[in-house]
C-alpha cells in the first residue's frame, strides 16, 4: 500500500495531504495565497509528524502541475520536484482542472445529487480581466475539452448549454454568471483540495505513470507576460 505525499498551491488555497491507497491520513490547508512558499514546507513536515512518519518512507510525491497561479505552480512543482529528487521517488503531476472536475463530483455524492448522465463539468480558474483556464469533463471524467484559456463574453457556453446541462465551478464564476443565463447552467462552489489527488495519484502510481524529474514543467496554458521591460 503505497504512501503518497499530494501538494497542491495551484490555486488560491493551498494545501497537503499524505494517503496510503485511497484512505486519506491527514490534510493540511491555508488560506493565505502570497504565502504559499511559506506554507508548504512546515505544512509538510506537520503532517508527516502528526502522522509519525519520514520523508523517507514516502513512496512518491504528487503535484497540481497546472494550469492556475504562475506563482503557486513554481512554488508547488518546486518543492515537489525538490522531494522527489532528494528521496529519489518518483514524481506524480496531476492536472489542476481534473482535480477541481473531482471536488464536484465528491461535493454531489455528499448531497446524495445524481445529476443526468449527459451533465458536463467545466472547472474554471480566474486569469484576470475575462479570461479563465477551463475545460469539459464527463461525469465519469473523460476529457471532452482539454484545459485552455478562454475569455469570457455574451453568450459562452451557449450552443453547449442548448443541448445539455452543465455544472460549472471555480474562481471564474463571478464573471460567467453575468454573462449566461440558462436553466441548463449550474454552478457548484465546492472548493478542491489536495486530498483530491489521492485517487488519480494512485492510479497513476499502480500504472508507473511519473513525469521526468529534468523536464517536467507547470502547465501555464498560455505563456507567462511579465509586464516588467527588459532594459
Amino acid at each position: 500500500m503505497p504512501l503518497l505525499l499530494h501538494i497542491d498551491t495551484a490555486t488560491e488555497q493551498a494545501s497537503v495531504c499524505l494517503s496510503r491507497e485511497e484512505q486519506i491520513l491527514g490534510l493540511v490547508s491555508s488560506q493565505e495565497q502570497k504565502n504559499h512558499a511559506g506554507f508548504v514546507q512546515p505544512a509538510i513536515q506537520q503532517l508527516l509528524a502528526d502522522n509519525r512518519y519520514t520523508m523517507q518512507e514516502l513512496d512518491a510525491i504528487a503535484v497540481t502541475a497546472g494550469p492556475g497561479s504562475y506563482t503557486g505552480l513554481r512554488v508547488g512543482l518546486a518543492t515537489a520536484k525538490g522531494i522527489s529528487y532528494a528521496l529519489q521517488k518518483p514524481l506524480i503531476l496531476v492536472n489542476t482542472l481534473e482535480i477541481m472536475a473531482r471536488a464536484i463530483l465528491r461535493d454531489l455524492k455528499e448531497q446524495g445529487i445524481l445529476p443526468a448522465s449527459r451533465t458536463l463539468l467545466c472547472p474554471m480558474i480566474d486569469a484576470r480581466r475575462m479570461e479563465v483556464f477551463t475545460a469539459l469533463y464527463t461525469l465519469d471524467l473523460a476529457e471532452i475539452q482539454a484545459p485552455h484559456a478562454l475569455i469570457l463574453e455574451e453568450g459562452c457556453f451557449s450552443d453547449l448549454l442548448a443541448n445539455q446541462p452543465v455544472i460549472f465551478s471555480g474562481s471564474g464564476l463571478t464573471k460567467l454568471k453575468q454573462l449566461v443565463n440558462s436553466p441548463n447552467a449550474s454552478y457548484s462552489h465546492t472548493l478542491h483540495n489536495a486530498a483530491d489527488l489521492a485517487v488519480p495519484a494512485l492510479s497513476a502510481y499502480h500504472s508507473g505513470q511519473f513525469a521526468n524529474l529534468a523536464y517536467s514543467e507547470p502547465l501555464y496554458v498560455k505563456e507567462f507576460f511579465n509586464p516588467v521591460k527588459k532594459g
